[in-house]
C-alpha cells in the first residue's frame, strides 16, 4: 500500500475558527503542513466572547496556561447564564455550570429537588448550586470539588475579547510552524475529475494548493458554498431572529462572573463582561421591531458608557447541509449559525475540529469516514438546536406578538418528545454524547416555569424530614462555601489581570 496519508491542509480565513483550527492542527499532528489564508481587509463578525467548561479541553489540547490565556485576551470568568424575562416578564434564573445537589442511590437530585418543592422543604434549585450561589455574590476560585465532602467544585468558562483570542492563537499557530498568507482569494480551482479543490487563487494570481481545505470564511462560505454549491438548510422558522446589533461599552462596576441574557419584546440583549468592557448586543427579529427600535432598546439597557457606534449584523440560523463536502470542511460561520444564546458559538467551532481530528482522512477522503463526520456534526447542530429553541417556546408572555408566536409555533419532535417525557415524570434522557447534560435542560425547563406532572417514585422512599434534612445540609454547605470564595475581581487582580507579569 503507498502512502496515502495528507501533508498540505489550506486553512480559508482567520479569526477564531480559522487560528482555532490552526492551532489545533498544528499541536496535534506531525509532519503536516498547514497554511492559512487571510485578508487584513475582510473583517471579521467577532461573535462568540462567552464559552462553555469544554473550551478548557480545547486549550488544554494545545498547551495554554490559563493565567496568560486571561491575560492576552482580557478574559474573566462565566460560572453560567443569567436569564431575565424568559418565562414570564419579571422571571430570574440562571442555568448553572456544574453540579447541583447530590444524587441519591440511583435518582438524581432533580427528582427529590421536585418531590421537596412539592412538599414544601426544597428551596430554590439554585440553591443548591455552588455555581449559581457564588455566581448571585460576585465570588470566584478554582476549586475542583467542595473540600471534606463529596460535592462537586467550581465549573467554569470564560469571557474573552474573541479578536485578541484569535491573535493569541495566530501567536501560537506560527509558533509552530503555521504559514500565514496575506490576501484576498479570487478563484477556486477544481479538479475537473474529482470535484476536488485542488487550489485557491489570490487576487496577484498565486495559487495556493493543497490537499485538504477548511473553509473559515464566515457567512461567505467562500469553498463550502460558493465553491462546491453545498446547500443550506433553514431554520428560521423556530428561530425567527435574524439581526443583531452590538455594542461595546465601560464596565459600570466589577464583573460579574457570569453571563447575562435579558429578554426584550421582540428577542433578547446580552452582556458580557471583561477585564476592559462589557460587549453588548441585542439579538432581535427583524419581522416585529426595527433596526432602529432595536439599537435605542440596546443602548437604553446597556450599563455603561458606550465605546463605539453600534453595528448591525444580519445572519440566516441553520447549518450546511453537509459541513464537510468532497476535500473540504467548514468551521465556524461557514458551516452554521445558531445565535449565542447558550455561548456555542466558539464551542460548535471546537466539536468540528475535534471530530475532524478523529475522522482525519488519507488522500482518498473515504466517504463512509465523510458521512460519519457529517452525521456528528449534524447531530450536534439539531440538539443544541433543540436546546435554544427550548427558550422561545417555553414562554408565557402576552406582551408582544413575538413571543405569542414563539409559543405557538410548531417545534421539532426531538424537542417536542423531550419536553412531552419531562412533563411526565421529569425525566430528561441524554442521547448519545449531545452537548447540554440533564441537569442544564432541567434548569432551563423548570426556569421557564414547566411543571412535571410528578416525580420518580423512587424519591419517596425518604421519609419527609430525612428530605428536609438532606436539603438543609446541601444548601449550608453550598452557602457557607459560596461566602468563603474570594470576590471575582480579586481572583483575577492576583492571578490573570491584564498588564499583570507572571
Amino acid at each position: 500500500m503507498g502512502d496515502s496519508r495528507i501533508t498540505k491542509v489550506v486553512i480559508v480565513g482567520g479569526g477564531t475558527a480559522g487560528w482555532m483550527a490552526a492551532a489545533a492542527l498544528s499541536r496535534t499532528m506531525d509532519n503536516l503542513q498547514v497554511r492559512l489564508v487571510e485578508s487584513d481587509e475582510i473583517g471579521t463578525v467577532g461573535v462568540g466572547e462567552a464559552t462553555i467548561p469544554a473550551i478548557r479541553l480545547f486549550n488544554a489540547l494545545i498547551g495554554i496556561d490559563e493565567n496568560e490565556f486571561l491575560r492576552e485576551t482580557r478574559g474573566t470568568f462565566k460560572l453560567g447564564i443569567q436569564f431575565h424575562d424568559w418565562g414570564r416578564i419579571g422571571d430570574i434564573y440562571m442555568h448553572a455550570f456544574g453540579q447541583i445537589g447530590q444524587s441519591l442511590g440511583m435518582l438524581p437530585f432533580q427528582q427529590y429537588w421536585l418531590r421537596g418543592r412539592n412538599e414544601g422543604v426544597a428551596g430554590r434549585l439554585g440553591d443548591y448550586s455552588l455555581n449559581e450561589s457564588a455566581g448571585r455574590h460576585n465570588r470566584f476560585a478554582r476549586l475542583p470539588q467542595i473540600p471534606n465532602t463529596n460535592l462537586d467544585g467550581i465549573a467554569y468558562a470564560f469571557h474573552f475579547d474573541a479578536a485578541l483570542y484569535a491573535a493569541y492563537l495566530r501567536r501560537i499557530a506560527e509558533g509552530a510552524g503555521v504559514e500565514r498568507t496575506e490576501g484576498k482569494i479570487a478563484d477556486v480551482r477544481r479538479n475537473g475529475e474529482s470535484g476536488h479543490v485542488e487550489a485557491v487563487v489570490l487576487e496577484d494570481g498565486t495559487a495556493i494548493e493543497g490537499e485538504l481545505f477548511i473553509d473559515c470564511s464566515g457567512f461567505r462560505a467562500l469553498l463550502i458554498e460558493e465553491a462546491l454549491e453545498t446547500g443550506f438548510e433553514d431554520w428560521t422558522h423556530w428561530l425567527p431572529c435574524d439581526r443583531a446589533i452590538a455594542v461595546p461599552s465601560e464596565n459600570a462596576g466589577p464583573a460579574r462572573p457570569y453571563t447575562q441574557a435579558i429578554a426584550h419584546k421582540a428577542g433578547w440583549q446580552w452582556r458580557i463582561p471583561l477585564q476592559h468592557r462589557t460587549g453588548n448586543g441585542h439579538v432581535f427579529c427583524s419581522d416585529f421591531i426595527s433596526e432602529d427600535e432595536a439599537t435605542a432598546v440596546l443602548l437604553e439597557n446597556v450599563e455603561g458608557r458606550p465605546l463605539a457606534e453600534p453595528r448591525t449584523l444580519r445572519f440566516r440560523t441553520g447549518m450546511r447541509k453537509q459541513a464537510w463536502n468532497f476535500n473540504v470542511v467548514a468551521l465556524g460561520l461557514a458551516s452554521g449559525f445558531l445565535e449565542p444564546l447558550e455561548s456555542t458559538s466558539i464551542h460548535l467551532i471546537q466539536n468540528g475540529i475535534a471530530k475532524l481530528l478523529a475522522h482525519f482522512p488519507g488522500r482518498d477522503f473515504d466517504a463512509a469516514n465523510i458521512d460519519a463526520y457529517n452525521a456528528r456534526v449534524r447531530f450536534d447542530y439539531e440538539r443544541i438546536r433543540d436546546f435554544v429553541i427550548l427558550h422561545y417556546h417555553a414562554n408565557e408572555r402576552t406582551d408582544s406578538s413575538f413571543w405569542i408566536r414563539c409559543r405557538e409555533m410548531a417545534i421539532p419532535d426531538t424537542l417536542a418528545q423531550k419536553i412531552a417525557l419531562f412533563r411526565s415524570q421529569g425525566q430528561i434522557v441524554r442521547e448519545a454524547d449531545e452537548l447540554f447534560v440533564e441537569i442544564g435542560w432541567f434548569q432551563v425547563l423548570t426556569g421557564q416555569n414547566i411543571a412535571p406532572r410528578g416525580h420518580h417514585p423512587m424519591a419517596d422512599q425518604l421519609a419527609r424530614d430525612e428530605l428536609a434534612g438532606f436539603f438543609a445540609d446541601i444548601e449550608t454547605i453550598v452557602a457557607r462555601t459560596a461566602s468563603q470564595l474570594p470576590a471575582h475581581e480579586d481572583f483575577i487582580a492576583q492571578h490573570c489581570a491584564a498588564g499583570v507579569p507572571a
